[in-house]
């Protein structure tokens, strides 16, 4: 994955019309992005370009899994990507102006003489923004939680103990607690 022009589109020579494009994309493409909060990445990218006439219509469509941590116990989970995302890109004079003055991010420019579509960048953010943002083990059939049941003890007991050693700078603004305004 670390080849660059496998990302590139060279739009110039296509004719209108729908192009699809297959990207299967794992965690050595993540490599120049820096580190990520999830790994064993095995993601599908299905692009579908759609070219006219002096724009093109593209949809991204995500599947595969990741792995994340739980957020309560730390348990490896896998979780299923399931997203898409669809991007305009015009051809234009001046693109810095006009994706400066743009505020729809689903719009993009690029210059009337660029030939290639650089793709990377936004399959990046499209497989981030496609991972679970709440990550708990699931629950079992009698409605318990599947998380690590010494970490849920743990957090529990610190949970205590935290209450029991109240800060005593605290303890004599408890009495202006229950007063009214």
């Amino acid at each position: 994955m670390g080849n660059k022009r496998e990302f590139e589109i060279a739009f110039v020579g296509l004719k209108p019309g729908v192009h699809v494009y297959q990207y299967t994309i794992l965690d050595s493409f993540f490599e120049k992005y820096g580190a990520q909060d999830f790994n064993d990445c095995n993601a599908e990218i299905k692009l579908s370009l759609e070219k006219h006439n002096g724009f093109m219509q593209l949809h991204f469509d995500i599947s595969g899994s990741v792995n994340v941590d739980c957020d309560r116990c730390g348990n490896t989970l896998t979780k299923e990507l399931w997203d898409e995302f669809d991007i305009i890109v015009k051809l234009v004079e001046e693109p810095e102006v006009m994706n400066e003055q743009e505020e729809d991010p689903d719009v993009y420019y690029i210059s009337r003489g660029e030939s290639y579509l650089h793709v990377s960048d936004w399959i990046y953010e499209f497989v981030c923004l496609s991972v679970p943002l709440q990550r708990s083990c699931e629950v079992n059939k009698e409605g318990k939680s599947n998380c690590n049941p010494d970490v849920i003890a743990k957090l529990k007991q610190m949970e205590t103990d935290v209450q029991k050693a109240a800060n005593p700078l605290w303890s004599g603004l408890e009495k202006f607690k229950d007063l009214e305004n």
